[in-house]
C-alpha cells in the first residue's frame, strides 16, 4: 500500500483536526493547518461544567486525605536519628508515662517508613514505637548479604544490626525495661529467631510469617497475623507456628496458652488483604496493639492508623487530576504516531516476548547491577523491549503490512510533554508515595542505579508504547500487552523459584503502576500524538521506583 496516498494521509489529519476541536487550538507550526472549528459550536454547559468539576473534586479529595494521613500522627513525638548508619525513627506521645519498647522491622524491599501504621498506632496508645531500615533497605546505605535464598547469612548480617536498635530503644528515657519485636515478611524470620535466642523479649508479632523458626520452646507470647489474600503457603506457616505449641489443631482468633508463662499464642486473619495491604489493615493494627495490651496489662488505646482508604483517595485524587493537566500538555506531532497495526499482527508481536524472554534469562542468568532482584527486572524489561522490536519487524515484512505514515515532531514540544509527565508522576506521585507508603527518595548509591535501570525500562516502554499506538488505537491492547508482560514475569519465576519468588509478592504494586501510569500516557497521547514521550517519562518512573526499593547487595 503506497503510503503517500491523499486518502491514507488525511486520516492522521483528519483525528488531528478533532484532537484540536476537543482539546484546543494546535498551531501551524505542529499541525500544518488551521484549527478546525465551527460557528455557532461549543461545549455544553453540562460539559463546561464537568471540566470545572473534575480537577476541583480531586483537588479537595487529594487534599482531604492529606488532611487525614498527617492528622494520624499528629501529637506524637516524632525523633528520626542513626545508629551508625542505620537510620531509626522513634515514636511516642510526650510526657507520657513508662512504657514497653516495641521494635518495628519492616520486610524484603520495604523501609520504615512502610511499618509507620504500626508505629504510629502503638505509639498513639502509650508505646515507644522504634522504626529503623535494614541493610540495603531504605536510606541504609550498607549491602544486604544472603540474597533471598540464604536465609541463615542473611540473618547474619541483619541480626546484629536488630540487636543495636533493641539495646538504643532499651536505653531511651520513657521506656520502662520491657521490649516486644514486630516484623513483616522477611523481618519476621530476624525476629523470630532473635525472640528465641533472648530472654528479654516479652512478645513477638510477626506479619505474613514464613520462617520455621517457631516451635514449641519459643517465641514468647507470639501473634501471627496474615492476609486472607496472601500466598497460601503464608497462610499454613500462620497455622503451623501456632499448632507446634499446642499440640493440635488451631483456630484463627482464638488464644492459646498463657500470657504469664510465655505460651501464648494466636492467629489472626485481615480480611481481604494480601502481602502489603496486610501493613494497612484496620485488623492487622488492631490485634497486634490488642495482644502487646494484653502481654503487658495494659489498657491504653487510641487511634488506629489504617491509612489504606486514605491511600486510594489520595492517589485516585492525583490520578484523576492527572486528566485535565494532560490537556495543557503542547501537540507534538502533526498526526497520531505508532505502529498502528490491526488486532491480528499485534496479538502476533504481543504474544512472542511473553515466552521467549523467561527461556532467554533463564538460559542465560546475567548479575549485573548491584541490585537484589532489581538486576533481573532490568534483564527482563531490556530483553523484552527488544523481543518486541524484533518481533514488529518481522510480522510487517512477514504479512507484508506498510509503515505507519511520516508524521512531523517538534522536538522542544516532545522534550516539554517528557519533562512535564515525568515531573507529575516523580513528583506529585512521587511525594507522597515517600512520605506516606515507602522510601523512593534516592540516596546517593542509588543515583547511578536509577539511570543505569533506565536503560533497560527505556527499551520496553519505548517498544511497548509504540507497538498499543496509532491512527487507531485498539481499545484493551495497552491492558493486554501489560498482561502479557505479568504472565512472562510468572514464567520467569516458574524457571527459578527460589531467586525470584518475590516478583509475584511484589506483583500488585506493578499492577497498580501499569494502571496508574497507562492511563496517563493514554491521555497523553490523546493530546500529543506522540506515544514516545510519555514511553521515555514512564521509564524514568518505574526505574526510579525499582531502584529505590530493592536492596543494595555488595
Amino acid at each position: 500500500m503506497d503510503t503517500r496516498q491523499p486518502g491514507y494521509a488525511n486520516v492522521g489529519l483528519d483525528r488531528g483536526r478533532k484532537l484540536a476541536h476537543s482539546f484546543g487550538p494546535m498551531s501551524s507550526e505542529a499541525s500544518g493547518h488551521r484549527p478546525l472549528t465551527r460557528s455557532g459550536e461549543g461545549p455544553t454547559p453540562l460539559a463546561r461544567g464537568l471540566r470545572l468539576f473534575v480537577p476541583t473534586g480531586a483537588i479537595i479529595a487529594i487534599m482531604f486525605a492529606l488532611w487525614q494521613l498527617f492528622a494520624a500522627s499528629s501529637g506524637l513525638e516524632i525523633r528520626r536519628t542513626q545508629i551508625g548508619n542505620t537510620p531509626v525513627s522513634v515514636f511516642r506521645l510526650p510526657g507520657g508515662a513508662p512504657a514497653p519498647a516495641v521494635i518495628i522491622a519492616h520486610g524484603f524491599a520495604g523501609s520504615q517508613k512502610l511499618m509507620e501504621p504500626f508505629a504510629v498506632t502503638l505509639a498513639q496508645s502509650g508505646y515507644v514505637a522504634v522504626t529503623f531500615d535494614f541493610a540495603g533497605h531504605g536510606f541504609n546505605p550498607n549491602a544486604l548479604a544472603g540474597g533471598l535464598v540464604d536465609r541463615n547469612a542473611r540473618a547474619q548480617r541483619l541480626l546484629p544490626e536488630l540487636d543495636k536498635v533493641i539495646a538504643y530503644a532499651k536505653s531511651l528515657p520513657g521506656v520502662d525495661g520491657r521490649v516486644a519485636l514486630l516484623g513483616h515478611s522477611m523481618a519476621s524470620d530476624l525476629v523470630a529467631r532473635d525472640a528465641k535466642a533472648r530472654t528479654d523479649i516479652a512478645a513477638t508479632v510477626t506479619i505474613s510469617l514464613f520462617s520455621p523458626e517457631p516451635d514449641a520452646t519459643g517465641p514468647r507470647n507470639l501473634l501471627v497475623v496474615v492476609g486472607a489474600i496472601e500466598d497460601p503457603h503464608l497462610m499454613k506457616e500462620a497455622y503451623r507456628a501456632v499448632s507446634v505449641a499446642t499440640g493440635g489443631p488451631v483456630e484463627a482468633g482464638v488464644t492459646y496458652g498463657r500470657f504469664e508463662d510465655g505460651t501464648a499464642r494466636r492467629v489472626a486473619i485481615a480480611p481481604g488483604v494480601e502481602h502489603i495491604a496486610v501493613l494497612f489493615s484496620a485488623t492487622s493494627l488492631k490485634e497486634a496493639r490488642d495482644w502487646l495490651n494484653a502481654v503487658f496489662s495494659r489498657d491504653q488505646t487510641g487511634l488506629i492508623d489504617a491509612r489504606g482508604w486514605w491511600f486510594l483517595l489520595l492517589f485516585g485524587g492525583l490520578l484523576v487530576l492527572a486528566r485535565p493537566l494532560t490537556r495543557l500538555l503542547p501537540v507534538v506531532a502533526q498526526a497520531p504516531r505508532g505502529a498502528n497495526l490491526t488486532w491480528r499482527p499485534l496479538l502476533l508481536v504481543a504474544v512472542a516476548p511473553v515466552i521467549l524472554t523467561p527461556l532467554i534469562l533463564w538460559a542465560s542468568p546475567v548479575n549485573t547491577l548491584p541490585l537484589l532482584l532489581g538486576e533481573y527486572l532490568y534483564f527482563h524489561f531490556a530483553v523484552y523491549g527488544l523481543v518486541t522490536f524484533a518481533t514488529l519487524r518481522l510480522v510487517r515484512w512477514w504479512k507484508a503490512i506498510p509503515a505507519p505514515p511520516p508524521a512531523s515532531v517538534s522536538l522542544w514540544r516532545f522534550g516539554l510533554a517528557f519533562a512535564a509527565i515525568a515531573a507529575y508522576g516523580l513528583f506529585a506521585i512521587g511525594w507522597p508515595a515517600d512520605h506516606f507508603v515507602s522510601s523512593v527518595a534516592p540516596i546517593e548509591p542509588r543515583v547511578p542505579l536509577i539511570l543505569a535501570m533506565a536503560a533497560g525500562t527505556a527499551v520496553y516502554f519505548v517498544a511497548d508504547e509504540w507497538l498499543v499506538r496509532g491512527l487507531k488505537p485498539l481499545r484493551g491492547a495497552y491492558a493486554l500487552t501489560k498482561a502479557c508482560f505479568l504472565v512472562s514475569l510468572a514464567l520467569a519465576v516458574a524457571l527459578n523459584p527460589p531467586r525470584l519468588f518475590f516478583l509475584m509478592i511484589a506483583s500488585p504494586i506493578m499492577v497498580a503502576m501499569f494502571v496508574v501510569y497507562g492511563l496517563i500516557s493514554r491521555w497523553a497521547f490523546n493530546r500529543t500524538n506522540e506515544p514516545l514521550a510519555a514511553a521515555l517519562a514512564n521509564a524514568i518512573i518505574f526505574a526510579w521506583a525499582i531502584a529505590t526499593t530493592f536492596p543494595i547487595i555488595g
